[in-house]
């Protein structure tokens, strides 16, 4: 759990530590920032690794280090709660970049993060005086409408990818955000208003290409697809994050659609809460396939969005009518292309809150009065507007089937999901949150805490630090064949984190 005694110290170890480092890579004779011909030794290590008889490996591709202009930016995540100072990011041009840091880190025993979105909630796709390869600008988009195929870059995130199979009136399932890295989305999973319609985002992944270990200090890119290395797929179908390797691009079965229905019902206050809650719980995940649905519950309000795909504002209005009769809900439905929709309702980075933390969860039954009356108990009591109680039908929709070849997601007989989530801080502005921060993080775990009784399990894109069998909250019976897997295509257990895949041992 990061704390202020903690923020305080990475934020005065890194004066010092940018100044240790700057000196030390210079002095191997690197070029600039932009692109390095030559190899890259970290402080205090001349030659590879010993045992290493091969060329040494170069960096190439776009390359930060402390000391640049850029680094800041380029160092910092999404949850600036979290500060870590790397060694060196990489930031990949193509595939190859990609092979070339891999084998580096590997030859110099480095510690290495994958990132692409930037979004990893607990700030795991960073490094302290380590490397961090980033992949978002590994852009390219190749769709095939004909043969309903997208093969994307990794460094795509939800809105362009969202925005780009729009405009041929395609669409893959993916969640709400868009700044989000798609890859990272799909690779947990990846769910949001398209979910009961089209099933999970990884639901349509039928292919990848990903660099990985090769060899005592080696790397090597590979296809996965159905035909080869269908383990791999399997596995990265819910359980890819930066546990097998690096995912460089995607491909997807796409599906047609020609318009959405979206709409949003505001309630003041929290006086209907049980009434709204317990109506979509027990109506929503039973619907019409073509309609999504989240319910995100405020201090001040309660909020219900919805998306039907091929549909009209009648029919969503009449198919959402046993919510939208509790109370006196204000009312508004937008119907266009998917594209456009989705780009409407995206929050701008800038104005989100700085700092977050989430818990997240499964429900197979109903809450019960006693499970709403916690939510409204904890939400009256939120320590920002901004922190919310957020949940996902799920349900009887087309995520409860699994695509061919199977995945390792296992939630798919879930009821809805959920997770509590407190925002706070302003973005940008240093330490802005930090009175805050421990009331926070003990309203988040009071919170979780008090609903463990009526949920299971965990979603792997929302982690849940400190958990217990953390393994099988987020993968449930998949976790030995996980581990297969991983002993199979990274037996060095070199990509690892604070809850990667650990390699099976026999």
């Amino acid at each position: 759990m990061h704390d202020l005694s903690r923020r305080k110290l990475l934020t005065t170890t890194a004066a010092v530590g940018a100044g240790a480092l700057v000196p030390a890579i210079v002095s191997g004779g690197v070029p600039g920032a932009a692109a390095d011909s030559g190899p890259v030794s970290p402080p205090g290590r001349d030659r590879p690794t010993p045992g290493w008889d091969g060329p040494p490996a170069e960096l190439t591709g776009r390359v930060v280090r402390p000391g640049d202009p850029d680094y800041p930016s380029a160092s910092l995540g999404w949850d600036e709660l979290f500060e870590h100072y790397p060694l060196v990011i990489v930031f990949a041009q193509e595939t190859r970049d990609v092979v070339n840091a891999l084998a580096w880190s590997r030859q110099n025993d480095v510690a290495l993060r994958v990132r692409s979105g930037r979004h990893s909630l607990e700030g795991w796709s960073n490094v302290d005086n380590g490397i961090v390869i980033d992949v978002s600008e590994l852009k390219s988009t190749e769709i095939d409408a004909a043969a309903r195929t997208a093969k994307v870059g990794a460094g795509l995130n939800q809105l362009e990818a969202v925005t780009a199979l729009g405009q041929q009136n395609l669409a893959v399932t993916t969640g709400t955000e868009g700044s989000v890295g798609l890859s990272g989305a799909t690779l947990g999973g990846g769910f949001g208003f398209l979910t009961r319609y089209l099933g999970m985002a990884c639901d349509s992944l039928i292919g990848a290409e990903i660099v990985v270990a090769s060899g005592t200090h080696g790397a090597k890119a590979i296809e996965v697809d159905l035909d080869d290395h269908e383990d791999l797929l399997w596995a990265l179908r819910g359980a890819g994050n930066g546990n097998f390797g690096i995912v460089t691009s995607l491909t997807y079965r796409v599906t047609p659609l020609q318009s959405v229905a979206y709409l949003q019902a505001t309630w003041t206050g929290l006086g209907d809460l049980r009434g709204v809650f317990d109506t979509w719980q027990r109506t929503a995940p039973f619907a019409d396939h073509r309609l999504g649905t989240q319910v995100e519950i405020h201090k001040s309000q309660i909020l219900l969005f919805a998306v039907l795909a091929e549909g009209s504002a009648v029919e969503v209005k009449e198919l959402l009518k046993p919510v939208l009769s509790v109370g006196s809900p204000q009312v508004t439905v937008q119907t266009g292309g998917w594209g456009e929709i989705y780009a409407g309702f995206q929050i701008p980075t800038s104005d989100e809150p700085a700092n977050w933390k989430f818990f997240s969860q499964f429900t197979n039954k109903p809450f019960p009065r006693e499970a709403i009356e916690v939510i409204s108990a904890f939400m009256a009591d939120a320590p920002t507007e901004d922190s919310n109680f957020f949940t996902q039908a799920f349900g009887t929709g087309a995520q409860a089937r699994a695509p061919r070849g199977g995945s390792a997601f296992p939630h798919r007989d879930a009821l809805f999901y959920s997770e509590p989530g407190a925002g706070w801080g302003t973005r940008g502005v240093p330490n802005s949150g930090d009175a805050l921060t421990p009331v926070a993080q003990a309203w988040i775990a009071e919170f979780s805490q008090a609903l463990r009784p009526y949920v299971h399990g965990a979603y792997v894109n929302v982690p849940n630090i400190g958990m217990q069998d953390w393994e099988t909250a987020y993968w449930g019976r998949n976790v030995d064949r996980l581990r297969r897997i991983k002993a199979k295509y990274d037996p060095h257990n070199i990509f690892q984190y604070e809850q990667s895949i650990p390699p099976a041992t026999c």
